[in-house]
């Protein structure tokens, strides 16, 4: 079988997979937009198919990259003098959706993908003492480690996280 082949199948079972999920983000972003929404999860999956030399699976994962492309294609799409018809009809750029169920889904996949990236040192800090609410003190005595080498994991692995972050299109 060939490269091309086996591209088109894994294309084919994460359409299946991740499309009817982006439909309902993209959805929630164009207001209820069916039509633009419908269009632009078909453009991110026409770009995927197209450029597949574009998707770098140490970076995340390809439902979080779909995710991006979406919400760019219509970020783009928004800023576009021709779609553009009222102050009320399509702000997506300048008032986001509030978060709802699905965009908390989203960012919380995003986030897990992100912290999948960090060095094992830094997701350590970062999960036991903002998920876990250990005290960075406590948690440099359990690690055997100096307070000091806690807190240098801590604030590097917070920047490494925001970096990881706005790669996925969330913004810090």
């Amino acid at each position: 079988m060939s490269d091309r082949a086996i591209h088109e199948q894994l294309l084919d079972a994460l359409y299946r997979e991740c499309a009817p999920m982006l439909n309902l983000y993209a959805r929630r972003l164009t207001s209820g937009d069916s039509h633009r929404a419908e269009e632009a999860v078909q453009e991110a999956f026409s770009r995927a198919w197209g450029n597949p030399h574009v998707f770098d699976p140490s970076r995340g994962s390809a439902r979080a990259w779909l995710v991006t492309v979406v919400r760019n294609i219509l970020i783009d799409e928004s800023r576009t003098p021709r779609i553009r018809r009222t102050d009320d009809d399509s702000a997506l750029a300048e008032h986001p959706a509030p978060l709802d169920e699905i965009d908390r889904m989203l960012t919380a996949t995003l986030l897990e993908d992100a912290l999948a990236s960090l060095a094992e040192p830094h997701r350590l800090v970062i999960v036991r003492c903002y998920y876990g609410g250990t005290p960075l003190k406590d948690l440099a005595a359990e690690l055997g480690v100096p307070l000091g080498t806690a807190k240098s994991r801590l604030f590097y692995g917070l920047r490494a996280l925001r970096a990881a972050l706005q790669e996925r299109g969330l913004q810090t």
